[in-house]
Formats: C-alpha cells, sequence, structure tokens
C-alpha cells in the first residue's frame, strides 16, 4: 500500500494508486458532509495558512471551505499587509510563521518551484499544499479534474481528452496531463497556436495539434485553458477575435466530438475568446461540477496529509 502523503506539490510520477486514494477519498468525503451540509471533526484543532502570492478565486476559497468543513482553523495570509512586501526574505516569512504551530500551509506562488522550496526549507512538520506554483503545477486542479471525468467516464484507457488553448503557460495542463497519464489515458490531444504550445519532449505521452477541429475529433472530454496573459510576453499575445476563430469552443466545433462530450473549463472563463457562452452554460458543460469537486478533493488532499 501506498505510504500517505505528507505534502503535495505535483502529480508528476505520483502513482496510480495514490491518485485514485485521493479521488475515492474526495468521494467518501462528499457523503460524510452530506454535499458540504454537515461539518465534520477530522481536522478538530489542526490550523491551515492559506498563503497566496497570487489573486484566487476558486482556489483559495475553496480551500478554506474544505479545512472549515473537517473542523480546522484557518488563517488568509493577507500578502499586502505582511512584512514580505517590506521586503522579508520568503523563508524568513515562513519560519516566523511556522513558529505560530501551523500544521498545513497552502501555497500559491508565481515562481515556479516555490512549494517544493518551502518543503526543503521548513523546520517544523508543517505540510506544504501547492495551491499552483508559475507555470509549473496545480496539483488539486489536476485531481479535481480526473474526479469529474470520472464521474462520467470511468474508463479511462478507452477516452481521448483533448485539451486546448495556452498549453505553454498553464500549470492546469500540466497537472491534467500527469493526472490523465497515471489513471491510463486512452489518449491525450493537446492544442493551440505554435506560440503557446511547450516543447514536445515536456509531453511524450501525447498527440500536438495546431488545428483544433481536427484535435476535438472524436473526443470524449474538451477542456478549455485561457489565455495566460500574466505570464506571456507582449509578442505572444494573439488577437482575440482571430484567436476564437481557430481555437475557440463553439457549437459548431462541439458537434465534431463525440457524443456526449463533456466540456471542461478550470476557469476563470474568457467568454468568446476560448469558449462560447452556449457552450460553457450548455448542457455538456461541467464547469460548475468541476468547482464543487473542487471542495471535496481539497478536503481529501487535507485530510491524507494532517489526519492523526
Amino acid at each position: 500500500m501506498t505510504s500517505r502523503l505528507r505534502h503535495l506539490t505535483t502529480l508528476e510520477h505520483l502513482p496510480r494508486e495514490c491518485i485514485e486514494r485521493l479521488l475515492d477519498r474526495a468521494i467518501a468525503m462528499r457523503d460524510a458532509c452530506a454535499h458540504g451540509t454537515r461539518k465534520l471533526d477530522l481536522l478538530r484543532g489542526r490550523t491551515v495558512l492559506n498563503l497566496f502570492f497570487e489573486p484566487s478565486t476558486r482556489t483559495r476559497t475553496s480551500f478554506e471551505l474544505a479545512a472549515r468543513r473537517l473542523g480546522a482553523d484557518v488563517v488568509n495570509f493577507d500578502i499586502g499587509f505582511s512584512s514580505t512586501s517590506k521586503g522579508e526574505e520568503l523563508y524568513d516569512t515562513l519560519h516566523t510563521l511556522e513558529a505560530m504551530h501551523l500544521d498545513a500551509i497552502v501555497v500559491r506562488h508565481k515562481q515556479s518551484g516555490t512549494p517544493e522550496e518551502l518543503v526543503r526549507h521548513a523546520m517544523s512538520g508543517v505540510s506544504v499544499i501547492n495551491a499552483g506554483d508559475g507555470n509549473r503545477a496545480h496539483p488539486t486542479q489536476g485531481l479535481l479534474d480526473a474526479l469529474t471525468i470520472r464521474q462520467h467516464r470511468p474508463d479511462f484507457e478507452n477516452l481521448v481528452v483533448t485539451i486546448c488553448g495556452d498549453i505553454r503557460h498553464s500549470r492546469v495542463a500540466r497537472s491534467d496531463v500527469h493526472a490523465l497519464s497515471a489513471l491510463g489515458t486512452g489518449e491525450i490531444r493537446l492544442c493551440g497556436p505554435a506560440p503557446l504550445m511547450p516543447d514536445p519532449a515536456e509531453f511524450p505521452n501525447c498527440r500536438f495539434y495546431d488545428d483544433f477541429d481536427a484535435a476535438i475529433e472524436g473526443a470524449n472530454v474538451a477542456i478549455m485553458l485561457r489565455l495566460q496573459k500574466e505570464r506571456m510576453a507582449s509578442t505572444d499575445l494573439p488577437d482575440e477575435a482571430a484567436y476564437f476563430a481557430r481555437y475557440g469552443l463553439d457549437v459548431r466545433r462541439l458537434a465534431r466530438a463525440a457524443k456526449g462530450c463533456l466540456v471542461m473549463h478550470p476557469g476563470p472563463i474568457n467568454r468568446g475568446i476560448e469558449i462560447a457562452t452556449e457552450v460553457a452554460d450548455g448542457a455538456q458543460s461541467r464547469i460548475l461540477e468541476q468547482v464543487g469537486n473542487g471542495v471535496f478533493v481539497r478536503m481529501a488532499v487535507l485530510g491524507e496529509v494532517l489526519a492523526r
């Protein structure tokens, strides 16, 4: 049996049985808390710190809800009023926070690799959970996307999953590929304009497309990504109207996919750029389901790393 995780910084190289255990645990948490209407006492007496150096709505809120539903105390660290804004080194901030006897730190940072650095520099038994670092990883998003797919199509080995958009700058794409690969997904397709595509060597198990019509043909799942403008050079920025014409998911393109193709998006959504409103709000959309699953997945992760 795979040993319990102490930290979660990436899904890369995480064994299939570990990912499946977390997904199973998320469902168990959902049922135990009656879809969020009942609090559990699993983490009573534990303290979770949300340490977000980048703006977030869905991830920060769902981590806070997840911790509170498990009975933990939650502290939201306000970066704008912290000593880091005065030039304090991140590791000095870490050690100061550790001295307050925290049990877990949920961190989001624009610099790739920051969660691992915190793990290396931590002097206490605090657990570190990555809520997104640079363009490298967003493990809980990868897990909640996998859970959303599994609830409708558990036969991963028979699935064609198309991920379209700004793959190069997307930590979500990387964590999705890591989760889908570990779960044995039959075919993973990556699609986008050449300047927004990564080095194929980074994704050896994926097929690359620059034609979205071809990429979505027969797909069972379509995961749309927003343009990561905050991580792009100005030369990378595409014209939005032209981008939607070539890479936007509209009703016509969705009709090329397999019947019942799941439509997903990690948010925030840019309507009319990567996805049409009628598709984002349509019958095949699982976007709000992803948001709901995010709370249960984060409950599962917190339970995994902190439960006595």
